[in-house]
């Protein structure tokens, strides 16, 4: 996104890259082709949605402007690119301008507020080339649509969708039964494995993979990393308070929006041993950490969760948003 940058995490010589809610009372768990509710626009509409949003974010990037970034995004989106824009601002180095190709819209039927739909889109070209899972939502009649997810899928997520004969999707409610783990329990699942591991209750719920097993082994090598440097790294992952979003998938599964905030505090007895740097520029002032820095990360989420088995991550936006030192 135009706001966005692909900075390495944190500290010098650590990566934290491999790291990286509430329901919705609109949803249906219905099956595919009984459709309940009408759908939430066209896909007309919609393509003038995305539109709307890639010409905000160009003028919000053109002029390092935050406060512009509110007539089209809304959190969590809108507070991890606001941090985004401000690292850009502070290295002086502008986004690229953003433009969607490839574009394919999902868009459930809904009894009620808040409507919300979701894109599977790509910006940029050729190495630059990143694909999109974007999910907007309008809060209420006449209420303007924001971009309030928008996870980078690491293979065709959406493309499992089902869509009904007149081709709309069927939204999937967050306590639904019939899918191997309900998806308003992703988060505190997810949660606990980041920050006890494989072990930590309701972890068997998610596959092994990059952003579950891989992500806790690098950051327990992190720890011990930067233990060997006389710095105390403590990590912990809650669910965010933001709304889950499901759609229902062909094979009778679902694809899952949902949200973790991790909190990482910093300590070294030794001044000069900790730095703002890397994601966290743009923060807070490159002197204030002197031997204790605390940051607060977002990390946006896209699941894939099967009938049976385990759900897997196919999708993921890592931003840190504050950080503290003294």
């Amino acid at each position: 996104m135009a706001a966005r940058t692909l900075v390495p995490i944190l500290l010098s010589g650590l990566m934290a890259a491999a790291v990286s809610t509430g329901c919705s009372d609109n949803t249906s768990s219905a099956a595919p082709g009984k459709p309940q509710g009408a759908p939430a626009l066209t896909k007309e509409q919609a393509q003038q949605v995305l539109a709307s949003f890639a010409t905000g974010m160009n003028q919000a990037g053109f002029r390092f402007n935050g406060r512009a970034l509110r007539t089209v995004e809304t959190d969590p989106q809108l507070t991890m690119d606001v941090a985004a824009l401000k690292l850009r601002r502070a290295v002086r180095q502008r986004p690229p301008k953003v433009s969607f190709t490839h574009t394919t819209f999902y868009i459930p039927r809904l009894t009620g507020y808040p409507h919300w739909f979701a894109a599977d889109a790509v910006s940029g070209k050729g190495k630059q080339a990143l694909r999109h899972a974007l999910l907007f939502t309008q809060a209420g009649q006449n209420a303007p649509w924001l971009l309030a997810s928008d996870p980078y899928p690491s293979e065709l997520a959406l493309g499992r969708v089902a869509l009904d004969p007149q081709g709309y999707a069927t939204p999937v409610a967050p306590d639904v039964k019939d899918l191997a783990v309900a998806p308003a329990k992703l988060p505190k699942a997810h949660a606990a494995l980041l920050t006890d591991g494989p072990r930590a209750s309701g972890a068997s719920l998610l596959a092994d993979g990059a952003k579950t097993s891989e992500t806790y082994k690098a950051l327990k090598a992190g720890e011990k990393t930067l233990a060997g440097r006389g710095v105390t790294l403590s990590s912990r992952f809650s669910p965010a308070e933001y709304k889950v979003y499901g759609l229902r998938t062909k094979d009778r599964g679902a694809v899952v929006w949902y949200v973790l905030k991790q909190n990482e505090a910093y300590s070294s007895a030794q001044r000069g041993r900790l730095a703002v740097s890397g994601d966290l520029i743009g923060l807070a002032p490159s002197t204030t950490a002197r031997t204790r820095l605390d940051t607060t990360v977002l990390v946006q989420y896209l699941a894939t969760v099967p009938p049976k088995g385990r759900a897997t991550i196919s999708g993921m936006y890592r931003k840190a948003v504050t950080a503290q030192g003294s």
